[in-house]
């Protein structure tokens, strides 16, 4: 899984970006769930949506994550304050180092493409939640304009389509699957609830 380039790290930790992330993109994102108990973000960045929902959500834990260690460090300053509430490390979306069924969500803004492999960040956020959990996910779809901005950071990035993001859905054990296109049909989310373990 690649870093960000240095572009990308100084966007993500800005004070305006952080702002924006907090009032409009997390709220988008969540379509009113209000997360309670264990809760892991893959690909936190600097924090900011974490440090919104450990505000707004007193009865949430979080584990929040990143791949790239700037990032990390940049998270644990930010979320500092909410002391064992929040618990930091890097992780691989594709690899993650958590046992099946450990979190009761998990959230996922602006990360996905990001992961060249992001089929295997979606099976891995599945994985580690629990039945009936409920999974977050916001991100980019594939067009042209934000395929010529990420070719010109230098980052390794590899944008959806809603077909494909469609069809790996159906191949997760998922229900109450919500997918809806966001602004400018730029963007996508979806929230879904693990599907219960069947008995016997």
């Amino acid at each position: 899984m690649p870093t960000m380039s240095r572009f990308e790290q100084a966007f993500c930790r800005s004070g305006p970006w952080g702002a924006f992330t907090r009032r409009v993109v997390l709220p988008w994102a969540l379509q009113g769930l209000r997360p309670r108990g264990e809760l892991l973000e893959i690909g936190a960045g600097s924090g900011a949506m974490a440090a919104e929902l450990l505000a707004a959500c007193p009865d949430v834990q979080m584990t929040v994550t990143d791949y790239d260690e700037a990032m990390v460090a940049a998270a644990r300053r930010l979320l500092a304050p909410a002391g064992e509430r929040a618990t930091l490390r890097r992780a691989d979306a594709t690899a993650l180092p958590f046992a099946d069924g450990r979190f009761d969500a998990v959230l996922s803004v602006l990360m996905l493409h990001h992961v060249v492999e992001w089929e295997q960040a979606l099976t891995e956020a599945v994985r580690v939640l629990r039945p009936g959990g409920r999974i977050v996910v916001a991100d980019l779809l594939a067009n042209a304009p934000l395929r010529l901005l990420h070719q010109a950071e230098g980052a390794d990035f590899r944008l959806l389509t809603l077909q494909q993001l469609r069809s790996a859905l159906t191949l997760l054990p998922l229900d109450e699957v919500t997918v809806r296109r966001g602004v400018a049909r730029f963007t996508v989310r979806f929230t879904a609830r693990k599907q219960p373990s069947r008995a016997g």
